[in-house]
């Protein structure tokens, strides 16, 4: 790093953010726009998880896996036949690693140098008495922000820690593609990677204790579960684990609907939650307090419990996802270096499940809203009364909505469609700015786009779309 960094000359710095992924550049280069002198420690490959393990090596290889499921998807129409094969999987792993090193050289490493005032020390961090302590050399600062992100967590199995599991980090590593995988998780990482795998011709086993993507609305889980078994995937939901041992590969001991099953694969792959990197940083010294679970506690300024030590992104133990550690992680300078102002929010916070169909959600769903005590009205909305979905005929999914009850304000939309990645946000703006249903279902929308399933689901709360014509309402 020392030919792309700027020269450290300093040890006094208007602030230190200890971190060098998404939620640490967000804070470093919001202070340093302001002319604000910055120290970046990062103890790890710069950029963090989502470009170099996560969000853009997963969604290169989930996109490679698309083509590969052409062929099928072929035979949905009368008179086409396509074919694709693997021909080289270490061809599709060199592809995704170019794409991972650029976007670590463009968005992280070389844009170091274009502000002047932003330091970058590579190192192990630690918080000591009014700054941050890293390769033996003590670094003064009164304001910090702590982005160190996650890491993924072993599960409670009898013999998981003697037997040879991946993580989502190494399964994208692999050097061969595996015959075979069992995959103990069926959350978003679980649920995206096994379908990649699938696709690309392994055998997967997605096994979890409740449902598919649990806290998802039972109607869409249920429906994702179903879709990802009619593409081959073995999905067993409401699991408990024994024990697992090698042999010949890996075999875990499980029960399931009242039976003890033995399940053999190539590799097994862990998929149950990620855990805050708080060790080693010093936290207790400093008299940082942490969450239940494991993250560090934040006020809704992303302040903790000591004055001038802010933390942001997934060391906070909750929002885990880029678009939320760089948007906290902003919010998190501007308050450290200006005053307490700005409020964190997250009451609208769209988030997106990268399988096919995409699961798309924003806002409460209905048990949720129900919690809180919201009396709601739902409609649902089967992709079978959606056009777009009837030429692609592919019409696996629904769309979900919530409203108030009192008022019929939207305060929750799901979606399981092809293009719901692209189609959750018009719903997030209806929510943000207290569109009720019937507005919704008053807007003019282009006709055969996924997009217009929120028009026809907004009108299902009051009438059988499946009575309309094609562009009626």
């Amino acid at each position: 790093m020392a030919d792309r960094s700027p020269i450290i000359s300093k040890t006094t710095y208007d602030l230190i953010v200890v971190g060098a992924g998404s939620a640490g550049f967000s804070a470093a280069i919001t202070a340093a726009e302001q002319g604000n002198t910055v120290a970046v420690i990062g103890g790890g490959t710069i950029g963090g998880t989502c470009v170099n393990v996560g969000c853009v090596p997963s969604k290169a290889m989930i996109r490679a896996a698309e083509v590969m499921h052409a062929s099928s998807a072929a035979k949905r129409f009368n008179g086409i036949d396509a074919k694709v094969k693997l021909q080289s999987w270490a061809g599709v792993q060199a592809q995704k690693q170019k794409l991972v090193d650029d976007l670590r050289a463009a968005k992280y490493s070389d844009i170091l140098p274009q502000y002047e005032t932003l330091s970058y020390i590579e190192g192990a961090a630690k918080l000591v008495t009014g700054g941050v302590e890293a390769n033996g050399q003590f670094y003064k600062s009164d304001k910090i922000i702590i982005a160190t992100g996650s890491h993924s967590t072993v599960p409670p199995i009898d013999g998981i820690l003697s037997v040879p599991h991946l993580d989502s980090t190494s399964a994208l590593d692999l050097e061969h593609l595996p015959k075979s995988m069992i995959i103990i998780g069926a959350g978003v990482i679980g649920c995206e990677l096994g379908q990649m795998f699938a696709r690309m011709g392994t055998q997967v086993t997605l096994l979890c204790r409740s449902n598919v993507l649990a806290g998802a609305e039972p109607e869409i889980s249920d429906a994702l579960a179903k879709s990802l078994r009619d593409e081959g995937m073995n999905v067993h939901c409401g699991s408990v684990y024994e024990s697992i041992k090698e042999d010949d590969g890996v075999c875990l001991c499980y029960h399931h609907e009242g039976e003890v099953r033995h399940l053999s694969a190539e590799h097994v792959m862990l998929a149950t939650g990620r855990k805050a990197n708080t060790a080693g940083l010093g936290l207790e010294d400093v008299g940082v307090t942490l969450a239940k679970n494991g993250g560090i506690k934040v006020d809704e300024f992303m302040q903790t419990n000591v004055p001038g030590i802010y933390a942001a992104g997934d060391v906070t133990g909750s929002d885990q996802f880029v678009y939320m550690a760089a948007y906290g992680a902003k919010l998190a300078a501007n308050n450290a270096i200006k005053g307490n102002a700005m409020r964190y929010d997250n009451s609208v916070m769209p988030t997106v499940v990268f399988t096919a169909p995409n699961y798309a959600s924003v806002g409460l769903t209905e048990a949720a809203a129900k919690a809180e005590g919201i009396a709601v009205k739902t409609s649902v909305l089967g992709l079978e009364h959606v056009p777009r979905a009837l030429a692609a005929r592919d019409t696996r999914g629904l769309i979900k909505l919530v409203a108030h009850a009192s008022d019929n304000t939207l305060i929750g939309a799901h979606i399981l469609a092809p293009e719901g990645a692209d189609t959750i946000q018009t719903a997030a703006l209806a929510i943000k700015t207290g569109m009720t249903y019937t507005d919704l279902g008053e807007m003019i929308f282009p006709y055969l786009t996924t997009v217009e399933g929120l028009k026809l689901a907004a009108q299902t709360f009051d009438k059988d779309v499946g009575k309309l014509s094609c562009c009626a309402g």
